[in-house]
């Protein structure tokens, strides 16, 4: 259930902003939503699983955070982000 450390590097390259960036919140909201999708498809198979359920909600909290930071910081890049993502329809 864990991102191992090539398909991190992989999201990471993806989403970095310049070379050596594994911090922008591009890459952390690119990391969290591997993980929810990947917390999401276990809960479909376990729906009794609710100590997963509660870091589920947990996971999509930061996301909303980050990307609430994003929207307000630079619309541009927070737009690029979710479509590339696929994660919300654009208001």
């Amino acid at each position: 259930m864990a991102l191992d450390s090539q398909e991190k590097r992989a999201i990471i390259e993806k989403y970095q902003t310049h070379e050596g960036d594994t911090g922008s919140p591009e890459v952390q909201i690119a990391i969290l939503s591997k993980r929810i999708s990947d917390l999401t498809e276990h809960l479909q198979s376990h729906p009794k699983d609710f100590h997963s359920r509660r870091g589920l909600y947990k996971l999509i909290g930061q996301r909303n955070g980050l990307l609430r930071y994003l929207r307000d910081k630079d619309i541009e890049r927070y737009r690029t982000l979710i479509e590339n993502l696929g994660i919300r329809a654009l208001r």
